[in-house]
């Protein structure tokens, strides 16, 4: 961030993004500075005038990696740790668990939750990449703006808008007979209305047997715009059907990471998801705005245990202010988020139901003290219901009520156009999940809140051909929502085990991220992250937090070979860690890897081409376990993966 992106990631920039919003100037030398984020603070801000830890990835950051989907691209930045079942990926910021990151990470299509309001991790790949302008990451607690499950942080991923006419084809093909095809068109109906449809289409065998997947999106938009008002409806559908390889004991995982286990084969899960969204904005004043959007999503999964299915409706209203003072500008936001959500569980092993109703409002100020010095207050209220019935552990029904608040105080200091530093104070919270709700220990009549707080402080320097970030924090939770294996079963349990209000735990860390422009083409860049997650209370006081690396790192650099070609290559570390659910540490650490990926990218005129290798040295790893008295499941991270892209802009 902040620094000039290589001349040829500037033109396929730009060759990608002709009929949409963003496009890099090459003569732009730090872009990136002043960046303007749409969602992020939901409203438009500058990254520098945030008090927080945000990076922007933007289309030509995304073109340089060669990356063909959000997970490639995602993985080892602003220190994500990244958990993959072979079923999907999840993404933890701030030191959680595979199992807590689905519901401590949060994260937007748009401004558009994407988590689930059960367990079940968002889809992230239900958004092919090319469809994505930029991702947006805050790395800490946003309780304020986003409320429930904005515990680590959050993602949001920005689409492309359809300003301008034209499309694209693109094609694909690589290891493990996988195979791609992705088409998007945008234009004008007239002065004021304009159109996009894209459509997505993959099927791939994968690394491990039994893990075929068949997998398409279609997306359609239509938007208004004035210089007063802004309107536009959106429809898509994502369907996926993917086996499921099931977990390795260890011996398995060291004799052949590729095979299935033998009790899963024939196991798959089939993900159907409609999704709605409409949403208005009118400019009242020259500093008063008002808008209002309304999402619907609606997903169906059948496996071989039945079905089960969600649905979600949620309106989000706000009023926006940019208010010129002598100082700067003062920027408010208020409004309020309504949610229903609806849950059934048809499996043979599970009869569950659940209707969740939330309801929050919000305020937040940003209130320039002198041109360099700014301060950011707000506070959020949120009131959750669940209308609860199980089988076993509520047949008659339950209703249950809970209500949390988040606080927010933030200091941002701008001595020059070269430096920030920031201080930032902000609680946070989360609700438990239908299926969390239903499987606790006999005699607990639902989960209380989790609750916490986060601190952070940081630093960044930019100039025009480097830019350095230091961000350090602590974030302390209380009732963290967890599963622990070791709980009382409930009545009529499945599986040993319960999830509880855990005891609690506290994380700290700090962040570096530097990039540098060696010359006119040579990008090179390198990111550490540290994180201490520990208990502080309970029988595991002083014991670590399992399945969270204390090291992790990246590096990259970037070659324009000629006005064509580009080299770009990146390493990404993740170290020991305990195997996840082992909140005792009793067994060793997992054994920390190095993953390195390597793209060629070449340009010509409106044709894009990439041949990318992810795990070029073909790294055995294990990209997520769990821990078990019986004995721990294991699965496999992907060998090393070839993929050859080609695409044409008209």
């Amino acid at each position: 961030m902040g620094t000039q992106a290589t001349k040829l990631s500037i033109l396929i920039a730009g060759l990608l993004s002709l009929p949409f919003t963003f496009a890099a100037e090459a003569g732009d030398v730090a872009s990136h500075v002043d960046e303007t984020l749409t969602v992020i603070g939901r409203a438009e801000a500058s990254i520098l005038n945030i008090a927080a830890n945000v990076n922007v990835i933007d289309s030509a950051e995304i073109q340089m990696s060669g990356a063909t989907n959000l997970t490639e691209l995602l993985r080892g930045q602003s220190g994500l740790q990244v958990s993959d079942n072979n079923s999907g990926a999840v993404f933890a910021l701030r030191g959680f668990s595979a199992g807590q990151a689905a519901n401590n990470t949060l994260i937007l299509v748009d401004g558009r939750r994407l988590n689930n309001i059960d367990i079940a991790a968002p889809s992230i790949n239900a958004i092919p990449l090319n469809q994505v302008e930029r991702v947006e990451i805050l790395s800490g607690s946003a309780g304020v703006l986003y409320g429930d499950q904005a515990v680590g942080g959050v993602i949001n991923i920005i689409t492309k808008a359809p300003n301008a006419s034209g499309g694209s084809v693109q094609v694909s093909g690589g290891s493990f007979d996988t195979y791609e095809g992705r088409a998007d068109v945008s234009g004008a109906i007239n002065q004021d209305w304009r159109y996009y449809l894209a459509g997505s289409y993959q099927q791939s065998e994968n690394y491990r047997d039994n893990n075929d997947n068949e997998t398409g999106s279609i997306l359609g938009r239509v938007q208004y715009q004035t210089t007063t008002d802004k309107f536009f409806v959106e429809t898509g559908y994502y369907d996926d059907k993917r086996e499921a390889p099931g977990a390795l004991t260890q011996a398995e995982f060291e004799a052949n990471p590729r095979q299935a286990n033998e009790w899963s084969k024939g196991a798959y899960y089939h993900n159907m998801t409609t999704a709605a969204r409409m949403g208005y904005q009118h400019q009242l004043t020259q500093a008063w705005a008002l808008a209002a959007d309304v999402n619907y999503s609606d997903t169906l999964v059948v496996s071989k245990s039945g079905e089960n299915s969600r649905s979600l409706l949620e309106f989000n209203p706000k009023a926006m202010a940019s208010i010129a003072t002598r100082n700067g500008e003062l920027n408010i936001i208020a409004g309020a988020d309504v949610s229903r959500g609806e849950a059934d569980f048809d499996l043979s092993y599970m009869q569950r139901s659940n209707v969740q109703q939330l309801l929050s409002a919000y305020v937040q100020a940003d209130v320039p003290l002198t041109q360099s010095l700014s301060y950011v207050v707000g506070g959020r209220y949120s009131d959750v219901s669940d209308s609860l019935e199980d089988e076993d552990a509520y047949p008659l029904g339950i209703d249950l009520d809970e209500d949390a608040s988040a606080l927010e105080l933030g200091l941002n200091y701008r001595p020059s156009h070269d430096h920030r530093f920031y201080l930032r104070a902000e609680s946070n919270f989360r609700f438990a999940k239908v299926d969390e709700q239903a499987y606790t220990s006999p005699g607990v009549l639902g989960l209380k809140p989790q609750t916490g707080r986060s601190y952070e402080a940081g630093w960044d320097w930019s100039l025009s051909t480097q830019t350095l970030s230091l961000n350090l924090y602590r974030l302390a939770l209380e009732n963290e929502i967890v599963f622990d294996a070791s709980a009382p079963t409930p009545i009529g349990g499945n599986y040993p085990g319960a999830n509880v209000n855990a005891d609690q735990s506290r994380r700290y860390g700090a962040d570096l991220d530097w990039d540098w422009q060696l010359s006119r083409d040579i990008q090179l860049g390198l990111e550490y992250n540290y994180t201490d997650a520990e208990f502080t209370a309970g029988m595991n006081q002083g014991k670590a937090l399992s399945w969270v690396a204390k090291h992790t790192g990246r590096g990259y650099v970037s070659v324009d070979i000629d006005s064509q070609w580009q080299v770009f290559a990146e390493a990404q570390y993740t170290g020991e860690r305990f195997i996840e659910g082992d909140n005792a540490n009793l067994d060793p650490r997992l054994d920390d890897y190095v993953l390195t990926n390597l793209a060629l990218n070449y340009s010509h005129q409106a044709w894009l081409a990439s041949l990318r290798v992810d795990n070029l040295f073909d790294k055995d790893y294990v990209s997520a376990g769990y821990y078990s008295v019986w004995g721990n499941g294991y699965y496999s991270g992907t060998g090393r993966a070839v993929r050859l892209s080609a695409s044409y802009r008209f």
